[in-house]
This record gives structure tokens, C-alpha cells and sequence, in this order.
């Protein structure tokens, strides 16, 4: 299994949607072992749909709260994972002054899209099981908790 990352920040454009149900879902697999937050390029509110597709497979995340770059507690990570392009290039300009890897994941946005509740929920749960694999493909788990 390859080495583990200490500290992992996911970051997107609001800290809403995409950047906490990664954080959860990372947290959920390697809590124990790596230090993972989250922010966004501008603070929104927790999205009630990211909350309920998370709760689908058992992980609670009603309690994150939505977070700027500015309001990091932890100024250093060593890895910087992105979900938007916004977020890729706010991550570039703060990595010019530290040792930081930073991988660009483009994560579809699932707030741009209409139609029933249970259409929007398919596009959550599209952005969520796209997050897992790839989070278990980066962040390998053995014999730890699974979802």
C-alpha cells in the first residue's frame, strides 16, 4: 500500500457540496491516520441534499460547517485535492510559498441541475459515488472501515 498523505485538504468553489462529502467520505476512511478539512473560495451553507445521499451510505456530515481558505485553522497539507477549476487555481497561487502537492479532481457540480427532487438526488449521489472511487483509488484502505 503506498504512503499515506498526513494532511488533505479537499477545496471547491463553496464548501458546500462537493469538498464536504469528500472530507466525510476521507474521514470516514482514514480519520485515524490523516488529517483532512476542507474549504471553499467563498463560505455558503451545507447543502441539505450532500447531507441526505452522505446519510445513504452512513456517513453523517450535518455537522460540517462551511469554511473559506481565509478561515483555515492549519495553514499546511500535503496534498491539496481540488474539485473545481476555481478552486485549482486558488490552490496554485497558495502552494507558491509551501511543499504541497496539488491534484486537480474536476467535480461536476451538482446544484446546476433541475428537475424533480429525486433527479437532483441522482445527480448527489452521482458526485458522491464518483468521489468514493476515487478517494478508495487514491487513498487505499486495508482492512479498515469500508462503505
Amino acid at each position: 500500500m503506498p504512503a499515506l498523505p498526513s494532511s488533505v485538504l479537499f477545496a471547491c468553489t463553496m464548501n458546500s457540496v462537493r469538498s464536504p462529502m469528500a472530507e466525510a467520505i476521507l474521514k470516514h476512511l482514514h480519520g485515524r491516520h490523516i488529517y483532512v478539512d476542507s474549504a471553499g473560495l467563498r463560505e455558503g451553507d451545507l447543502d441539505p441534499m450532500a447531507v441526505e445521499v452522505l446519510d445513504e451510505i452512513g456517513i453523517d456530515v450535518s455537522r460540517h460547517r462551511p469554511k473559506t481558505f481565509d478561515q483555515l485553522e492549519d495553514g499546511y497539507y500535503d496534498l491539496i485535492v481540488t474539485l473545481s477549476p476555481e478552486a485549482q487555481h486558488r490552490a496554485v497561487e497558495l502552494t507558491r510559498t509551501m511543499a504541497c502537492e496539488v491534484e486537480f479532481w474536476n467535480t461536476f457540480d451538482p446544484t446546476i441541475v433541475e428537475g424533480t427532487r429525486e433527479q437532483r438526488l441522482e445527480a448527489y449521489r452521482q458526485v458522491r459515488d464518483t468521489l468514493l472511487r476515487r478517494i478508495r483509488e487514491r487513498f487505499p484502505v486495508e482492512g479498515g472501515p469500508t462503505v
